[in-house]
């Protein structure tokens, strides 16, 4: 890598978090095959079974999940008979059924209902829809951590500035921040606590129902960006006590951008009102152009959706209800967790605190990036640098195995 090239690699990543980039995807760094096309996978080497049904495992290690999920070859494939069935016109009326389906399979993989479900385009929307519903007054506050993602701050800061209204920001400790640090902040003026649930720095899982006590003791409602936590965990959303969440499909859900499950417990479809209007919330038309709009979460889907991200994470769903939440967590958390041990006894310092529920691991390192970066490219594993390259974010997925691990390791093994 050249002087020119590491400067602005360096820049690039400082403030957003990026992995080292290549021509056309910023956020994937590239690499070469590890081993022949097409190799068939068997039980040893792929213990969920599924390693076929992602093709990216042919020729990479890859462990940057919690930048961009490669789509699984369901979703693939019904992303590809949508464009052709867009291209001619054949079976048009099959989109609502999809939706419904996607609906109905989220919902029950996520212990919601489906009138608890809307498909919003990103995570961002969901947020933006819940600040625009309360009704805030000058002195009330909202609690973050520093572990939140960088949009989170974009917004209340914005609601601080033209509202009056105080970001509270409880400061990470040791790659982690405690109930305790969010009750230390949180009082009667506190309207909201907003978390992401599993952090996109370092993988630190909070524990949503001791934080809705929180919130709930005082008046406020607790939110869950739940785009590193969907789709790599058991979760029920009801006995989790957080009052909305919300993913996309493009991470651990393995279809696409542009369909974010938003979850709004039963209890606030009253109250909290769609920041925007269109009429996809037409539930009945009546006289003198007037609308009965719909009462349920689809309220909050104003427009036609993105219909190929839709039909994507319908496929998505049905590959991952297959294989199983419980079984995922299981196999990922224990891959991680055999990886955070071993950066430990490589003498990495560790961002992600141990015995941490997640299969998100960062680390900081010391080592020569130009060597990191040619020996990961060689290796053919893809991760996300942040922090102007010294942290290094990994992500193991339901199709990672051991040898993906290995390769990794093997790589910073023989730098340190």
């Amino acid at each position: 890598m050249s002087d020119f090239s590491r400067r602005n690699f360096l820049r690039t990543t400082a403030a957003a978090g990026l992995a080292l980039p290549i021509a056309g995807r910023p956020e994937i760094l590239s690499g070469a095959p590890h081993s022949g096309p097409d190799r068939p996978a068997t039980p040893s080497d792929d213990p969920l079974g599924i390693r076929d049904e992602f093709p990216v495992t042919r020729e990479l290690a890859y462990l940057n999940t919690a930048s961009l999920g490669p789509s699984s070859r369901p979703a693939h494939d019904a992303m590809v008979a949508y464009a052709e069935e867009k291209m001619m016109y054949r079976d048009p009326g099959s989109r609502p059924e999809t939706r419904a389906r996607a609906r109905a399979s989220f919902a029950r993989l996520f212990g919601a209902d489906e009138d608890e479900i809307a498909f919003l385009f990103s995570t961002s929307d969901a947020e933006n829809i819940i600040t625009d519903a309360i009704n805030w007054r000058p002195g009330d506050n909202v609690v973050v951590d520093e572990l939140h993602f960088t949009t989170t701050f974009v917004l209340y800061r914005e609601i601080e500035r033209r509202l009056g209204v105080e970001l509270r920001v409880v400061p990470v400790s040791e790659g982690r921040t405690t109930v305790d640090d969010f009750a230390a902040r949180t009082d009667v003026r506190t309207r909201l606590i907003s978390v992401a649930w599993v952090s996109n720095r370092n993988g630190y899982r909070h524990t949503l129902p001791d934080l809705a006590e929180v919130a709930h003791a005082h008046g406020g409602y607790l939110y869950a960006d739940a785009i590193q936590a969907f789709g790599n965990s058991a979760t029920d959303l009801h006995e989790e006590g957080v009052d909305f969440a919300c993913g996309n499909g493009y991470k651990w859900l393995f279809a696409d951008f542009g369909c974010a499950p938003f979850y709004v417990r039963r209890e606030h479809l009253d109250w909290l009102e769609p920041d925007r209007f269109g009429h996809r919330q037409v539930a009945e038309s009546l006289p003198d152009h007037r609308f009965r709009l719909r009462e349920n979460a689809q309220k909050y889907e104003h427009s036609n959706p993105s219909f190929g991200a839709v039909a994507a994470m319908d496929a998505a769903l049905t590959l991952i209800e297959g294989v199983g939440l419980a079984r995922i967590e299981d196999h990922t958390v224990k891959l991680a967790g055999e990886l955070r041990s071993e950066l430990v006894d490589l003498g990495f310092d560790l961002f992600t605190p141990p015995r941490n529920p997640s299969p998100i691991v960062s680390f900081y390192h010391e080592l020569d990036p130009d060597a990191l970066y040619e020996g990961l490219r060689e290796e053919g594993v893809p991760i996300t640098f942040q922090e102007q390259g010294r942290l290094v974010r990994t992500a193991v997925a339901m199709f990672n195995t051991r040898d993906d691990i290995d390769r990794l390791l093997g790589v910073l093994s023989g730098l340190v």
